[in-house]
């Protein structure tokens, strides 16, 4: 069966486990790395005369596994790195990490032990039916691998990677389409370790011919591991300091100009400088101005300006600090300003980074249009984000509104805003984005003629207009006028909105025509889903579904279209990817095969069973055991659960007698914990005593505890026998019926059980804004004043017959 991504990514985390406490991330990343590159290739090309590697006698990863135990292991595996780093041209590439470092590794039986598991885990990983291409499992899995090693990195080491979804964002904004050629060139001058090359590359069908420069030797060299597993072998990556040795240039010595080009550089490099001529650089990078000496940021920015194309498009990453810091920045942005070649600027969410904390912007740069350009397109994205871990990270809803909404220059209050010139220089040309763009929250104003007369006032219900046009009769039945002009009562108590909002026949009417939504877009796709075979592209069909049901839902009252899309793609990742992948690997046929994950021989297992038959451990990776139960088996299922409820019963039952009787002087407080033995003992110990109540006591909770026993014993036979019926289930599956579970049972019905659920939450909404209006003014001044009056006087009477009196 194909390798799931999931379990790919977590054999791989898994390696890393191994070499944990000798290094840190920054460094174990390169073994770890360099084994994954020599397992695809030798999987991949081990047996391809005409694979774009060539796999050397003596040079691949079934070499590293005769190793195993080996006193000499280390220095073996770096000789057979170094036969295949020979035969194709990559040396200083994938053999920089050394396997024979004892300060790392460990020394003798350590290091022989910590290499045989890690060359173990690898070797449970089958990677020559998973492409590098198209659809790439194994690149996703160098991603993962990169966002976890830039994560355990620390500031001062996670600046080889930059976010995928950041690289989306970069990728989607700088005008590739369609038709754009594969002799196009796209440039990034501080590639790390390639990942943002990679996703521009990937806009294009056609891909482009990529262009590189990295000034770290180990990241440069996973440039180029990376740009082979991603199949882009011909990707050119220089290893040098971009700003003081350019390396791609033109014949005649100036720097060589691309049409597309990227860039997520340091932030605020301090010793920019340092081999450069300054006074005459011979690139004229400078003309607008000298960055200053301990901040290269402009530095970076003017270096990618130069190496564009006339017609040359890019997009930059920089810290917000370039939108409106003084000085000689400040001549440089004005100067940039009014060459239009700024298209657009993106302010993105703190802490996304790896290197470092602080919020950063896209400078987006369009060259070709720069003649008729009047405005600067600007977006605050900077509160769409979800925690992950210690980090921000953006969501796939996030990413596309960023570019739905930068593409199409969509201004939406709070959000976006096409700037033009003349208000920019009216603010001295500075460009920072809070200046133009409001995103702060609306303050809740309270009223205080609600808080001292009572009522609501009648501007915070018609603030919730968007709800009441959708349900125009719920309005009237929930608020009525107020004697007080411009004031409404409630007519429903606090505690009944939610319920009342809920059984409305307009909440009704908004959520079944919500549902249809969905449902017609389930229908319309139906035979896409029918249609999955082995060769499909799995990411190909993830885009159509999801861009469909973002499109089905751009006209839903009250649903954010960008949220029914994010339940899609959470579901995707959590769930449907690993289905659709092992479907389009496998076929639908692997629906009725259980995998084996423990034998009786075997003590342990990291997964998690579906299945225990004479106990073998079986796992079922498309069709759970919970679907086959509900389909076939629901009668039984009932017959369990009838008698878990009754188990259950008795249960409660003898806890509360339990409670009731366990105090100092309770009938049981003579038993430390009330149990079948406790009870046969202390029942021994009342052997011809006078203590009938406590034995007629005992003897019924003994009874309890029998009947309890005896109930969960009939449960687990019924549970085993349902388990096998359930296993001899999965084999006699047809193939119409694997698909009606997966796509029907499975899919459909867990992606609009979400959605319900969106439709039920934005009501919530509703009911929580009402219910917060009607607490807040349902008690007025005067009547606070009335209550102290009242018990003022209550109290003062009770004092009065106790012969007290205020002093």
């Amino acid at each position: 069966m194909a390798i799931k991504k999931t379990e790919l990514y977590s054999s791989l985390w898994a390696s890393c486990d191994e070499l944990r406490g000798g290094m840190d991330a920054s460094q174990y990343k390169d073994y770890v790395l360099t084994l994954l590159f020599v397992k695809y290739v030798s999987d991949k090309y081990g047996n391809d005369p005409y694979g774009i590697i060539k796999v050397p006698e003596n040079g691949s990863f079934k070499d590293m596994l005769n190793l195993k135990g080996d006193k000499e292991i280390g220095d073996k595996i770096n000789k057979i790195i170094s036969k295949l780093a020979e035969e194709n041209d990559l040396k200083s590439v994938i053999d920089v990490a050394d396997f024979n470092d004892e300060d790392k590794l460990g020394k003798g039986k350590d290091m022989v032990d910590r290499l045989s598991n890690l060359l173990n885990i690898f070797d449970g990983l089958d990677l020559s039916s998973n492409k590098a291409e198209g659809d790439d499992l194994l690149g996703d899995a160098y991603e993962y691998l990169m966002r976890h090693f830039a994560t355990e990195s620390g500031k001062s080491k996670g600046q080889f990677y930059t976010p995928s979804e950041v690289s989306k964002i970069l990728a989607k904004v700088i005008g590739i389409t369609e038709e754009t050629t594969q002799d196009k060139t796209v440039y990034d001058p501080t590639c790390g370790s390639g990942s943002l090359l990679l996703k521009v590359a990937d806009e294009s069908p056609k891909g482009l011919t990529i262009y590189g420069q990295e000034n770290d030797n180990a990241t440069s060299a996973l440039a180029r591991m990376n740009m082979i597993l991603h199949n882009n072998p011909t990707a050119e990556i220089w290893k040098d300091n971009t700003l003081s040795a350019p390396h791609w240039k033109n014949p005649d010595g100036q720097l060589k100009t691309f049409d597309f080009a990227v860039a997520n550089p340091p932030f605020s490099t301090k010793s920019w400088t340092n081999g450069i001529n300054i006074s005459d650089d011979e690139f004229k990078r400078f003309d607008l101005g000298v960055p200053p000496d301990k901040n290269g940021d402009y530095a970076f920015f003017l270096h990618i300006i130069k190496s564009l194309k006339s017609t040359g498009k890019g997009a930059v990453i920089l810290p917000h600090g370039v939108l409106f810091r003084g000085n000689v920045e400040s001549d440089i942005r004005k100067k940039l300003i009014k060459q239009c070649y700024i298209k657009g600027i993106i302010g993105l969410p703190a802490n996304l980074f790896y290197g470092t904390g602080i919020p950063a912007c896209i400078i987006v740069i369009d060259k070709e249009k720069s003649s008729d350009r009047k405005n600067i397109f600007m977006i605050d994205a900077s509160k769409g984000f979800m925690k992950d871990g210690n980090k921000n990270r953006l969501r796939s809803q996030d990413i596309h509104k960023i570019v739905d909404v930068f593409n199409k220059e969509i201004e939406i209050n709070g959000y976006s805003k096409l700037v033009s010139y003349e208000e920019i220089e009216k603010n001295e040309f500075n460009l920072n984005i809070p200046r133009y763009i409001d995103s702060s929250e609306p303050e809740d104003i309270h009223d205080l003629f609600g808080h001292l007369n009572g009522g609501i006032p009648k501007a915070d219900i018609d603030n919730l207009d968007n709800y009441w046009k959708v349900f125009p009769n719920l309005k009237k039945d929930i608020f009525t006028p107020s004697k007080k002009e411009g004031y409404m009562d409630c007519l429903v108590e606090s505690s009944q909105v939610k319920p009342t909002i809920l059984n409305h026949s307009d909440f009704k009417l908004f959520s079944e025509k919500s549902l249809n939504i969905y449902l017609e877009w389930q229908k319309k796709h139906n035979d896409k889903l029918n249609n999955l075979e082995i060769g499909t592209n799995p990411k190909t069909i993830i885009n159509e579904l999801s861009e469909d049901l973002l499109n089905s839902f751009a006209s839903a009252e009250l649903l954010n279209k960008y949220d029914i899309y994010q339940i899609l793609m959470d579901y995707w990742v959590e769930i449907m990817q690993d289905d659709v992948y092992i479907i389009t690997q496998d076929g639908w046929k692997s629906g009725n095969t259980l995998r084996l994950i423990l034998d009786e021989k075997n003590k342990k297992t990291k997964e998690t069973p579906d299945l225990i038959i004479n106990k073998n451990k079986y796992k079922a990776d498309l069709i759970p055991p919970s679907i086959i139960i509900s389909k076939f088996f629901e009668k039984e299922k009932e017959a369990i659960e009838k008698m878990q409820t009754d188990k259950e019963a008795i249960t409660q039952e003898l806890e509360s007698i339990i409670e009731e009787h366990t105090g100092e002087e309770g009938l049981l407080s003579e038993l430390e914990k009330v149990t079948k033995n406790t009870i046969a003992t202390r029942l021994k110990e009342l052997k011809g005593k006078n203590a009938i109540e406590e034995i007629t006591l005992l003897n019924q909770c003994l009874k309890m505890i029998e009947n309890a026993s005896e109930e969960d014993k009939k449960i687990k036979l019924l549970q085993q026998a349902l388990d096998e019926k359930v296993f001899l289930t999965y084999p006699k599956l047809t193939e119409e019926k694997i698909k009606e579970l997966i796509i029907k049972e499975k899919w459909q019905t867990s992606i609009q059980n979400l959605i319900q659920a969106e439709i039920d939450r934005v009501t919530q909404q509703l009911a929580n804004r009402v219910k917060l209006l009607e607490e807040r003014y349902e008690i007025p001044l005067s009547k606070l004043n009335n209550d102290i009056v009242e018990f003022s006087s209550k109290v003062d009477e009770h004092l009065k017959k106790m012969g007290l009196t205020w002093v």
